[in-house]
């Protein structure tokens, strides 16, 4: 699988958001690299961690929310 690049904003960053572009093999890989997390594609809307985005040529601009991963605990 080859690199491409993903510009990730980092949502808990405050308003602004912080955003970098980064050569990776997927969203979850360029997220991961940038916030120094574990990041999944769904969670509750309050674990919501990034926005990435990426186009592939020819192919309209693509983007993917990831969320903090959450351990399951057992009690």
């Amino acid at each position: 699988m080859t690199s491409t690049e993903f510009r990730v904003i980092d949502l808990g960053s405050g308003a602004e958001g912080k955003e970098e572009t980064i050569l990776s093999r997927s969203p979850e890989e360029a997220a991961r690299r940038m916030l120094g997390e574990a990041v999944v594609r769904s969670g509750a809307r309050r674990d919501l961690r990034a926005k990435v985005y990426w186009q592939y040529p020819g192919q309209p601009l693509s983007m993917v929310r990831l969320y903090s991963k959450v351990e399951n605990s057992v009690v």
